[in-house]
């Protein structure tokens, strides 16, 4: 196959899902690792594809695209991990927390083996399976209804209910971007509606965003700055996001490893 018609392949695959991985690739084309890494920066070049560790997604970007789950979960994959690790700090044994759907609320979800006697509220899918093939007997797992979400998020009236019944102690809010006077915003109009929800039932709301989010904004806004108690970001947030933010919410900045570590 020519280097033209793989990348073609590579293209159609990219917004069919809005995501590759360079391994995936290397099995379903049967080339080198080093070819399809030439490949996506052959795209990349044209604009055609944003290169991430260990793959590619798509360049497009609008207020109301909503990326899929998997053309999140290759993105600012280290910054993530580190934003997880402040979080799960955050959580008391005993307590009842609230997850929105997202990958950092995924990737929260996987730091939680040694906290004991949880119960978790989410309206995630991806989610609640992280959570319940832990195996853990102390820990009760709440899904709420609702329809499903490109980004396996269950959202609408269904989901909106059973959150506004709730209490919970925490609540961890992923979000799809953050900027002044939009403050935290989703391009997804039912999912801003259930997040509110969730913000509401918070007694302590925790917007977990890695810096990549900073001056992006979403058709809706959830929650303004303001009504978070805290931001666990990465150093990647620019000075005069830190500085603004600041203002309005308390803000942790995760540490982030350098790219040697990383490879």
């Amino acid at each position: 196959m020519l280097a033209r018609q793989r990348q073609e392949v590579i293209l159609d695959e990219v917004r069919r899902t809005g995501a590759v991985q360079v391994g995936e690739l290397v099995q379903r084309l049967g080339v080198s690792d080093m070819t399809i890494r030439r490949d996506l920066d052959a795209l990349a070049r044209r604009g055609l594809v944003e290169k991430v560790y260990g793959g590619a997604t798509s360049t497009i970007g609008t207020s109301t695209d909503e990326p899929g789950f998997e053309a999140k979960s290759v993105r600012q994959l280290t910054e993530k991990e580190a934003i997880a690790k402040l979080a799960a700090d955050e959580i008391q044994p005993g307590t009842a927390i609230g997850m929105s759907a997202g990958t950092t609320t995924w990737t929260l979800a996987r730091q939680l083996d040694d906290i004991p006697d949880l119960t978790i509220v989410t309206n995630s899918v991806r989610v609640a399976d992280a959570l319940q093939q832990r195996g853990r007997v102390d820990r009760t797992v709440v899904l709420t209804g609702g329809v499903r979400t490109p980004s396996d998020a269950l959202v609408g009236p269904v989901a909106v209910q059973s959150l506004r019944s709730l209490h919970l102690d925490l609540v961890f809010l992923g979000v799809h971007g953050m900027a002044p006077r939009a403050g935290f915003t989703t391009p997804n109009l039912n999912e801003s509606e259930t997040n509110r929800a969730f913000a509401e039932a918070a007694g302590r709301l925790v917007v977990v965003a890695d810096s990549s989010k900073w001056s992006t904004v979403g058709i809706s806004t959830i929650v303004d700055f303001d009504e978070v108690d805290l931001l666990i970001s990465d150093e990647g947030l620019p000075p005069d996001a830190r500085e603004l933010l600041g203002e309005h919410v308390e803000l942790l900045l995760a540490e982030q490893r350098s790219t040697e570590e990383e490879e």
